[in-house]
């Protein structure tokens, strides 16, 4: 490990100690370490700005950080165990290449504020595809549900309860998944603000031009108070990951009918092959594998909302039990993501099943339109729910899963289901 950042002199490091401190955070680290690389770039022009180092160093310091980034993304320049951290390599490296300038670098900041500032332009961008990722999941919706609709058995405690469509089933997923691309610009939103510049947590005694680094970092604002910058770290992770959990809740209820349906006592849908596997031991088998680990990544969300969740009870200040949220926030987030990028093609590729799902719809899931005719007739609706539950078993009699879908007419019903709204709500949210 190269020279540590905070070695005291007549202080010998135990190397057991020293593992047990860096974990796996060195490598973590190479999924913030460009961003790291572009807080760095802007630090360097804010020291310039006060006069704290020269524009020539700063320009040196400028060139070589873009170097480094460049070696990086080729493979010339590994972060691996000879770095305690990041933060660390980008400090050795210019310290290397540019001496006394490359010692310049971390005035004015802590790996504190270092930290943060990477991780919240990496929240940025995950917040960012999060809501792209639910853009066009509701987009496939839409286009399949655009489609003429098939009757479809809908259910209640996973018994038939009345007809529904393939119109409904898909836009009620539509909606859902516009609501949930809010949320992840709202939160995004939320946390995009500026750490850089606080430090330790209790600022620095410079004129750091933090509106300066803000803006050239491309956040929103400026997070004003140092205590309230480390106060919010593992806070805004969270945010993120809620907002990540919502679209995975829905994920998983959509992935959980898509497993129903897809076995021989349904047969409702056909998965396309490429999201199907074999059994190692079973030839008959094609097994939903795809749907059934879509269904489960909502736990993986989950587990790393509860370790951050844990980790939080502290007092005021940087601690590094905060060091553990850096795996959680990657490893949630990252496979979150590649569980919602999946379903836009698995959506518009999976074939319904009309002679089955036609099959399923039996007469006395019409009784609930019986009851409600005979209440807009004047019959109290009590004593029309006893009579239509009294002759649930002739309730079909003279009707059609398709006259059942146009007559429910209430707003977002198999007759009014405002496909033209959805999509004007999808449309807001682009760009």
């Amino acid at each position: 490990m190269s020279d540590l950042l905070w070695q005291k002199a007549g202080v010998e490091t135990d190397a057991r100690i020293m593992r047990f401190l860096a974990g796996n955070d060195v490598l973590l680290d190479r999924e913030f370490f460009l961003h790291d690389i572009t807080a760095s770039k802007a630090h360097v022009e804010g020291l310039a700005r006060i006069g704290v180092i020269s524009t020539d160093e700063a320009a040196a310091l400028e060139r070589e950080l873009d170097t480094l980034a460049q070696d990086f993304r080729s493979g010339a320049f590994v972060l691996d165990e000879r770095y305690e951290d990041g933060h660390s390599a980008i400090e050795a490296r210019l310290t290397e290449r540019l001496g006394d300038a490359g010692r310049r670098v971390h005035t004015g900041r802590s790996r504190n504020d270092q930290v943060l500032v990477a991780t919240r332009l990496w929240l940025k961008e995950k917040l960012d595809a999060l809501a792209t990722h639910c853009r066009a999941i509701a987009a496939v919706c839409l286009e399949r549900a655009a489609q003429p609709a098939l009757p479809l058995p809908g259910y209640t405690h996973l018994q038939r309860a009345v007809v529904s469509s393939t119109a409904m089933w898909f836009a009620g997923f539509a909606e859902a998944f516009i609501d949930n691309a809010l949320r992840a610009r709202q939160t995004l939103g939320w946390i995009d603000a500026n750490p850089l510049g606080t430090a330790a947590g209790y600022g620095v005694n410079l004129p750091l031009d933090r509106e300066y680094t803000t803006t050239a970092l491309g956040f929103a604002r400026m997070q004003l108070s140092p205590i309230y910058a480390q106060l919010s770290r593992g806070k805004f992770e969270l945010a993120a990951l809620e907002a990540l959990a919502s679209a995975l809740l829905d994920l998983r209820r959509l992935a959980w009918d898509l497993s129903l349906f897809t076995t021989a006592e349904f047969g409702f849908v056909s998965l396309p092959p490429e999201y199907t596997t074999g059994s190692s031991i079973m030839p008959n088998k094609r097994n939903p594998d795809v749907v059934e680990l879509l269904r489960a990544s909502y736990a993986t969300v989950a587990a790393a909302r509860c370790e951050i969740e844990q980790l939080l009870s502290l007092p005021t200040g940087y601690q590094r039990d905060l060091q553990f949220s850096k795996g959680s926030i990657f490893h949630g987030m990252t496979h979150g993501l590649a569980a919602l990028e999946l379903a836009p093609d698995l959506l518009a590729r999976m074939h319904w099943n009309q002679p089955a799902m036609r099959a399923a719809i039996e007469p006395a899931m019409y009784a609930t339109d019986v009851a409600i005719e005979q209440a807009a007739a004047g019959v109290p609706f009590r004593d029309a729910y006893r009579a239509a539950a009294a002759a649930a078993a002739s309730a079909g009699e003279g009707r059609t899963p398709e006259r059942s879908l146009a007559e429910r007419v209430s707003p977002g019903g198999g007759a009014d289901v405002r496909l033209e709204e959805l999509a004007s709500r999808l449309a807001s949210l682009t760009g």
